[in-house]
């Protein structure tokens, strides 16, 4: 299993609305997610920096790649755009982090 971190940011006043749609996140995404290896995957929001640091495991990375190319991605990607920093393809600008520790 591989780990992955990254940071997303919101735009401003959209926290509650971020929240919102994941606690409704569409069942067909949840299921493309884990069918290109995403496992143990959380997002976690700073209200004061309405940053988003989100933290998963996946199998393999170039099947997590895949994901980005699904429709229903490319549709989630649509429905967030208008709460979020996004890049010109509406994917949502990221910011890699480097795992520095590890606790097993």
């Amino acid at each position: 299993m591989l780990r992955k971190a990254f940071i997303m940011k919101l735009l401003p006043g959209n926290n509650r609305e971020y929240e919102k749609r994941h606690a409704e996140i569409w069942p067909d995404m949840v299921r493309m997610l884990k069918e290109n290896g995403a496992n143990n995957y959380s997002i976690h929001l700073d209200p004061n920096a309405n940053t988003l640091f989100a933290y998963l495991e996946i199998e393999d990375e170039e099947k997590w790649k895949l994901s980005a190319e699904t429709e229903i991605c490319q549709n989630w990607w649509a429905y967030m755009k208008d709460i979020m920093e996004t890049n010109s393809d509406n994917s949502p600008v990221t910011i890699d982090l480097k795992e520095v520790f590890y606790l097993k």
